[in-house]
């Protein structure tokens, strides 16, 4: 049953290597873009939208309001 258990914490271990992987391979093209002062507050406005957006969505969806 402990090898059960070394299995698992593997396969714990492997999903949060690959999704820190994904997350900086989406974050390394929007480093170069906030180097430059007019695309980072496009950048900025778009992530704080976008999150905006998915906000209300989901709160008009479960009937939060």
């Amino acid at each position: 049953m402990r090898e059960f258990w070394i299995n698992v914490g593997r396969y714990a271990q492997y999903f949060v290597t690959v999704i820190l992987g994904v997350v900086l391979t989406l974050i390394q093209p929007l480093r170069a873009l906030l180097g430059r002062p007019l695309t980072a507050v496009a950048v900025v406005g778009f992530l704080i939208s976008a999150v905006l957006f998915l906000y209300f969505t989901l709160e008009a969806m479960l009937g939060l309001a």
